[in-house]
């Protein structure tokens, strides 16, 4: 049984960051659309699957499973003898990935948050964007993206040398920020984040995903 993905077809947010691992595994998927705007996710059915109602949720041979970076680290563990590596092997690199992925969940995603709730929710909702709320929120970030820039100078992704799930995580978000003209990932003078970040940008995963949107591999 070919594993269910429940998702909006947009590569964006925990939906990007499934559909991007599932690409990277090379595992087949069909996708099962969320209309979202219909309330398909607050639907008796769907909340049995996800009980905030929310996307992304796999359905794998009736293993249900909600919350994307849990869903990331299943697929990488299950199909960890195909396609990229995404989870190191040894122990104590085991635990640097942990220390990575913490700080992409801890420090990048609430930062970068901030500046999507006020450039973009606004922005969808046709409302004024605060320039001064903004402005805050872009610095915040950059102080997030400056001990970035420490951390990458000492090794190629943020886990190590090898491309995991820890830089993935960050798809969900990240590349919003060009799209709304907030150019902080490679803009900022930090040449260790500019490089780490156009080369996450340019992988061949990627670049069909954004292209291609979300679709059923199967």
């Amino acid at each position: 049984m070919v594993l269910k993905l429940y998702a909006a077809p947009q590569a964006a947010g925990g939906t990007a960051i499934v559909a991007l691992t599932l690409a990277e595994k090379q595992v087949p998927y069909e996708l099962i659309t969320v209309n979202m705007e219909a309330k398909e996710h607050k639907t008796p059915e769907y909340l049995a699957m996800h009980p905030f109602g929310q996307i992304p949720v796999i359905d794998d041979d009736g293993f249900v499973l909600y919350e994307s970076r849990a869903i990331c680290r299943y697929i990488a563990e299950k199909y960890a003898d195909q396609g990229t590596s995404l989870l190191p092997k040894s122990f104590k690199e085991r635990i640097i990935f942990e220390q990575a992925a913490s700080v992409e969940a801890t420090n990048f995603h609430p930062a970068i948050f901030k500046i999507l709730m006020e450039a973009v929710g606004k922005s969808r909702r046709g409302l004024p964007v605060d320039q001064a709320v903004l402005d805050a929120a872009v610095a915040e970030f950059s102080e997030k993206l400056d001990v970035y820039e420490v951390i990458l100078g000492k090794h190629k992704f943020l886990a190590g040398n090898e491309f995991t799930l820890a830089d993935v995580f960050h798809f969900g978000y990240g590349p919003m920020l060009a799209s709304y003209g907030v150019d902080v990932m490679t803009g900022g003078g930090r040449p260790n984040v500019t490089r780490w970040w156009n080369e996450l940008m340019a992988r061949p995963a990627w670049v069909k995903l954004k292209a291609e949107g979300v679709k059923s591999t199967q």
